[in-house]
């Protein structure tokens, strides 16, 4: 506004005076010092650059390098990866060559003393790792075992089923005083030692069914129990008298077997005897009985088979008059 008015007013002079047209906006009082015109060339060149509008002389040049236009870079365009580089989540998958496997170094039944779960079986592991030991009974049932493995001396109970056991050797239970029970059924038992089982002197039930015996060894007279189903037996195998001196024995099972006779004498004890299947042909009169004591019962034995042997018990009806049932077979 303030060249306008120097300029109007340059203008004017040359026109002729006008008191007001440049007097300040709003009523103020107009300068005390009048524009002075000499302060201008008119014949020279007015220096319009450097010409102070307000009292202050600007330096273009300065403020051309105080001010810097377009000093702001533009962002750095991103650079795009490999085309070989996977990405991040990417895993490699290596296929590693198998190892091989060391021939299996075969398996001795090297047996040694006891370890802190029972005696070593000689299978890399001990007993009571190998099978379950609680509260003195030792269950191998279905191991792979092929020998009985050496038991804690406190083991009361063995079961060995369904393994691939062919012989009983004597030292199988030796010091074990307090065995009251071995059930070896359902292996490949052919041979039992004559003291394997004699030298137990708690020994009560013996369960050797489903084996291979044609024979077996002297027995405990501690035994309550016998299971020798389903093997060879034959008479010859058995020892005279064996089950004489058994004054405990209830439960005596021979069916399934290759006898030809029942083996006499039998104790007072017997509650069950089976020997079905059999080659049975004949019974004598003191088979049961006591040919010599008219009024003698046998009260125990209320369960006799004879069942699938080729004698004929209608015969033999003197051989079961003491006895408070009949026995079952062929009639």
């Amino acid at each position: 506004m303030a060249l306008l008015c120097v300029v109007v007013a340059f203008a004017l002079t040359l026109l002729g005076p006008c008191p007001s047209v440049c007097a300040p906006q709003g009523g103020a009082e107009p300068d005390e010092q009048p524009y002075d015109l000499d302060d201008f060339d008119m014949n020279g060149e007015t220096d319009w650059e450097n010409l102070d509008l307000n009292g202050e002389n600007y330096d273009y040049e300065d403020l051309d390098q105080e001010i810097e236009l377009g000093t702001v870079a533009p962002p750095a365009p991103e650079t795009p990866p490999p085309a070989n580089m996977p990405p991040p989540e990417y895993e490699e998958e290596m296929t590693l060559s198998p190892r091989p496997t060391p021939p299996l170094a075969p398996v001795t039944l090297d047996f040694k003393g006891p370890g802190l779960f029972g005696p070593d079986t000689g299978l890399g592991m001990p007993t009571c790792l190998l099978c379950v030991c609680i509260s003195g009974s030792v269950y191998c049932d279905d191991a792979n075992l092929e020998q009985i493995p050496p038991l804690p001396k406190d083991t009361t109970h063995f079961y060995g089923r369904f393994n691939s056991i062919r012989h009983i050797k004597n030292t199988d239970f030796i010091n074990l005083n307090k065995l009251k029970s071995i059930d070896l059924t359902g292996n490949q038992i052919s041979g039992v030692d004559e003291d394997a089982f004699r030298p137990l002197p708690q020994l009560q039930d013996i369960l050797l069914a489903d084996n291979n015996l044609q024979a077996l060894p002297e027995l405990p007279p501690t035994l309550r129990y016998i299971d020798v189903r389903n093997n060879r037996l034959i008479s010859n195998g058995l020892h005279t008298d064996g089950f004489k001196e058994m004054s405990l024995l209830e439960f005596l099972y021979l069916s399934d077997n290759n006898l030809d006779y029942i083996p006499v004498p039998l104790p007072e004890s017997l509650r069950v005897l089976h020997l079905q299947n059999n080659n049975i042909q004949n019974l004598h009169v003191d088979t049961f009985c006591n040919s010599h004591d008219r009024n003698y019962i046998r009260r125990s034995l209320e369960d006799i088979r004879l069942d699938g042997n080729p004698v004929n018990i209608n015969l033999y009806a003197s051989s079961y008059i003491c006895l408070p049932r009949l026995p079952i077979g062929s009639h």
